[in-house]
């Protein structure tokens, strides 16, 4: 299958990399045009770590050129470009063409369905609970896939088409899905803003001086007690919208293979099993500006619609944006879409 990815960051260069190892073709799209000047100069897609070799992804100059004749689409950019791809989507899409949110932040998928009913086109829209790998620039044109996760919840809008969106992922990435029932399911079964919120809040300085720091040595016992306080927000949100979700344990314990176990043992677990996996070394991170914004501020939000107290959330906007000196909440640009046209709970639940 030919697959547009937009985007040409670490999340799309190995999603690319997976794509081509499995027999399809991709083509980047970078919105800037930066990312991929290496590749359109003819350097080929350098993998390493869980996947390993040269690829040759197209290149695309624009939008249009990428979508043109896609089978599917793939949005694999940081959140915080999520609206600006799906703005110059919209008008291109085709009925019937496929999109992908990898990983769907902030109820985007939502946004999205919103753009194309106005138009009258109906696409499935597959969201996926976090992204399919772990990876990281290296350079120009070369990525490290740390992890391929063995496990990735998976909902489709509308829900009709969910076993259509369940199988494209399956084609496209490998028997790695686990379809949930409805996009609020999946949203609220990403944990990477509980995660990275925890890891962030605790190792702030060590990123703010640029140190090297490995993000599961420095889970210890006490941050792990935060994430599951955290992660019990989370649940209760769920439990209130009445929606089934992996608990951040049974999140590790089939990432990584490990027994389900207090997060504070895994982690120290994984420090000795594990190759190392570096913590940011700098502040100019996604684990904050992506996701304070439009992990934990939309859950907030949900708290909000359905009256279920987020304490730590909004701790961590609050906290987070007296560290940055600024309102992070201001950095989202999709929920204010959402709640400007009306968002309510009876709608998510639809």
């Amino acid at each position: 299958m030919r697959v547009a990815i937009m985007g040409a960051g670490a999340a799309a260069f190995a999603a690319a990399a997976l794509l081509a190892e499995r027999g399809h073709d991709a083509v980047l799209w970078s919105p800037s045009g930066r990312s991929t000047e290496a590749l359109a100069a003819g350097a080929a897609l350098v993998s390493e770590g869980k996947i390993e070799g040269e690829f040759r992804p197209g290149v695309a100059k624009n939008c249009e050129s990428a979508l043109a004749g896609a089978d599917a689409v793939l949005v694999a950019l940081p959140a915080n470009g999520h609206k600006h791809v799906m703005d110059a989507m919209a008008p291109l899409l085709r009925p019937g063409q496929p999109v992908i949110v990898s990983s769907h932040a902030s109820l985007g998928a939502f946004y999205l369905s919103r753009l194309l009913a106005d138009r009258g086109v109906e696409v499935p829209i597959v969201a996926l609970s976090t992204t399919i790998l772990r990876s990281r620039r290296t350079g120009p044109n070369t990525v490290r896939i740390a992890t391929i996760r063995s496990k990735v919840d998976v909902a489709t809008l509308p829900r009709r088409l969910a076993d259509e969106g369940l199988a494209l992922c399956r084609n496209l990435f490998g028997d790695r899905f686990r379809a949930v029932d409805g996009l609020l399911a999946v949203s609220l079964s990403n944990v990477n803003p509980q995660s990275h919120m925890a890891l962030a809040l605790a190792n702030f300085t060590r990123m703010e001086k640029g140190e090297a720091w490995s993000q599961s040595e420095n889970m210890t016992m006490a941050v792990g007690r935060l994430l599951e306080a955290i992660d019990a927000e989370r649940l209760a949100l769920a439990a209130a919208f009445g929606v089934q979700v992996r608990t951040m344990r049974e999140h590790y314990s089939l990432t990584y293979g490990v027994p389900d176990a207090p997060l504070g043992e895994t982690s120290q677990m994984l420090a000795r099993t594990q190759p190392v996996t570096l913590g940011p070394a700098t502040i100019d991170t996604r684990y904050t500006l992506e996701d304070v914004p439009f992990g934990l501020l939309p859950l907030a939000e949900l708290g909000r619609l359905a009256g279920v107290s987020m304490p730590l959330h909004q701790a961590g906007l609050s906290l987070f944006s007296a560290l940055y000196g600024r309102d992070l909440a201001q950095d989202n640009d999709i929920l204010p879409e959402l709640t400007r046209t009306g968002l309510s709970r009876e709608q998510l639940l639809a």
